[in-house]
């Protein structure tokens, strides 16, 4: 048989084997064959006897571990087999860490090294318990978001969410006897930067590999900044082919919001945050390409990636809450919904690249996509707007006031186009996003809110009245001089009259 990542040749004995016999127990075990070459070829050893009365001896005083020693003769030449079974607890070779891979030895350092020694001793990187750090320290906020998610998913109890902060926190496994897992600083802290390097988002617009135009970081816990990068990418990242069907608005993105949303989630929660790297995503003119530090499962490859597999998360505890929340499933089908979003949507599909501590999913966008745009920049990115010949102009009935829920007010409001309802909002005042939600009559800050203003600014109709800081907690929309002038020319179809 070749050589594999359960066989290796040696010609002749030499100390520094031990390693390899050291690398075969701390992978799946395997097979040391001394007396062959490079080729297989039997060459044989002259001291076949004392190998096979020294080396049981060496072996168990430098490692620790017990192997079988075999003599074998092959074309009348002697052999030396030692069978190395794998080992349950970390084997070390004087101090060092080594580890079969492939048909290679490799020496684990690093965060490669944190990563085995953790999986020897039944333990993951985001279950290692965290000192100085209490459930008081946890965001209320985070939580409280986290307990509307779980409500709506209804993945956990009504019961269960009504215990205190810590009772929740603990059943969701996030305790290590007193100490907080790493998992729920991830999840739950204000600032999770202060115990992991590198735990937040970077996104940044680049005109080539090299020459980066603007950049964004995105900072908090996990939760926060899920939709706050989803939240960035479609207002500032990501340009929309714009078509009109009579008076609504059709936006077109690169790839479907749900895939783009499912990538990131793989790439938080399935990251190597061992590696103080932030997760990088760079959004070029024909496509977005996601970067997080990460490891596939042992034996893995992007092929079983792509295809049927059982759920293997790199970081079972974060991946355990998402599922809670309803934000992922618990199925391995994370990938295959985002190709089959894409499929459904008409979108190239994306291209994952793996290398061993490198994941990195790109959505490349369409010819078609980059035309439509392409035409709309021509047209100093606006699409000209072509209606039927205008109907004449219906009084409105009554509209809910800032701070007022649209709730009882009458049809002809509720008949209006989203956009159409945000630009009468904010005649008389600017207005934040969650003002403009609590007047809609929504729980929360909706995609389709999310679209509405993005298109608004996009078309100049609206402006940040803090333009320096677009992601400000501060940050309210105005109604810009085209707004208004747009504003006096909204109607109201004749089905929505009184």
């Amino acid at each position: 048989m070749p050589e594999n990542q359960h066989i290796e040749w040696k010609e002749t004995w030499r100390d520094e084997f031990l390693k390899w016999i050291c690398g075969f127990a701390n992978a799946e075990g395997g097979v040391l064959v001394i007396g062959r070459n490079d080729a297989g070829q039997p060459v044989g050893v002259k001291d076949a006897a004392k190998l096979l009365q020294d080396l049981p001896n060496k072996i168990r005083d430098t490692l620790g571990i017990m192997v079988e020693v075999n003599l074998l003769t092959e074309a009348g030449k002697d052999l030396i087999e030692i069978v190395v079974e794998p080992y349950p607890s970390p084997i070390s070779y004087q101090g060092t860490y080594h580890y079969r891979s492939g048909s290679t030895k490799q020496e684990l350092k690093g965060a490669a090294l944190d990563r085995f020694l953790l999986r020897k001793l039944g333990r993951t990187w985001d279950g290692v318990p965290v000192p100085h750090v209490s459930v008081g320290d946890l965001s209320s906020a985070a939580i409280a978001r986290f307990r509307h998610l779980a409500t709506r998913s209804r993945r956990l109890s009504a019961e269960l969410l009504r215990e205190p902060d810590a009772g929740l926190v603990e059943k969701l496994n996030l305790l290590d006897g007193t100490h907080l897992k790493r998992a729920a600083v991830l999840l739950f802290h204000p600032d999770p930067e202060r115990f992991v390097t590198g735990a937040f988002v970077k996104v940044g617009y680049f005109r080539s590999e090299s020459d980066l135009l603007y950049h964004d970081e995105i900072h908090g816990d996990l939760f926060t900044q899920t939709e706050k990068t989803v939240e960035v990418l479609l207002a500032k990242y990501l340009k929309a082919a714009i078509s009109y069907e009579g008076i609504h608005r059709i936006e077109s993105l690169p790839m479907p919001e749900d895939a783009l949303r499912e990538a990131l989630l793989n790439a938080l929660i399935h990251r190597d945050y061992a590696v103080g790297a932030p997760i990088q995503i760079r959004v070029y003119a024909d496509r977005l390409r996601i970067w997080n530090p990460g490891q596939l499962p042992e034996n893995w490859t992007v092929q079983k990636l792509l295809g049927a597999h059982s759920s293997r998360p790199f970081n079972p505890d974060v991946a355990h809450t998402f599922f809670r929340a309803g934000e992922i499933e618990a199925w391995g089908r994370g990938v295959q919904r985002i190709f089959d979003a894409c499929h459904e949507a008409g979108t190239p599909a994306p291209v994952i690249d793996y290398t061993p501590g490198d994941i990195t999913l790109e959505f490349p966008f369409s010819p078609a996509y980059l035309a439509a745009v392409a035409a709309g920049d021509k047209r100093t990115g606006t699409t000209p707007i072509t209606t039927p010949k205008p109907t004449p102009i219906t009084p409105l009935g009554p509209r809910p006031e800032s701070g007022q829920s649209q709730a009882g007010v009458g049809p002809e409001w509720n008949s209006l186009p989203l956009p159409a309802r945000v630009l009468m909002l904010l005649a008389s005042s600017s207005q934040s996003s969650a003002d403009l939600t609590k007047t809609l009559g929504h729980s929360e800050v909706s995609g389709a809110l999310r679209r509405a203003i993005k298109s608004l600014l996009a078309d100049g109709l609206i402006a940040y009245t803090l333009p320096e800081k677009p992601n400000s907690r501060l940050q309210r929309y105005r109604l810009t001089d085209a707004g208004k002038a747009k504003l006096a020319q909204i109607t109201v179809p004749p089905e929505a009259s009184p």
